[in-house]
């Protein structure tokens, strides 16, 4: 655990898999991050408009909306525009490649995944997306008036 009270990043998990989902976020949790998980891309929309993550975790084959359509739809919507997008699945490489690169998703994970190497990756980026130490501005002090000399 972390001895910081601030999360690294805020996490959705989203897997129609429980089990899953739910592991993925309590491991999360314990990295440090701010996890939430849900189960169907429906509940993952609405979810994501409160919690505002700053990446997902996206399963792309799940029934009813797919893991590919809910990464489009969270990336389109306003609470989603700088939002990480995360694939992870058990489908063949070469299509679940094709289909996140298509709709979008910045990286590309399959399960079972490695969850050390999830949480490093979004410590990476986290680490990336960290705003620059703000240093003072240096004070200019304004040259002392010149007075001609006095002859």
């Amino acid at each position: 655990m972390r001895d910081d009270a601030e999360p690294v990043l805020r996490v959705l998990c989203v897997d129609d898999n429980r089990d899953t989902a739910d592991s993925i976020a309590a491991l999360l949790e314990i990295a440090g991050f701010e996890a939430r998980a849900c189960y169907d891309g429906h509940t993952a929309l609405a979810m994501a408009a409160k919690f505002l993550p700053e990446a997902c975790v996206l399963d792309l084959n799940m029934p009813v909306m797919a893991g590919d359509e809910l990464g489009q739809r969270i990336r389109n919507s306003a609470c989603g525009l700088g939002t990480l997008l995360v694939a992870l699945t058990g489908l063949p490489e070469d299509e679940a490649r094709r289909r996140a690169s298509a709709a979008g998703f910045d990286l590309f994970l399959t399960k079972p995944v490695d969850p050390d190497r999830l949480a490093n990756v979004l410590i990476d980026i986290a680490i990336l997306r960290a705003p620059l130490p703000s240093h003072p501005s240096p004070q200019i002090a304004s040259p002392e008036p010149r007075t001609p000399p006095s002859e």
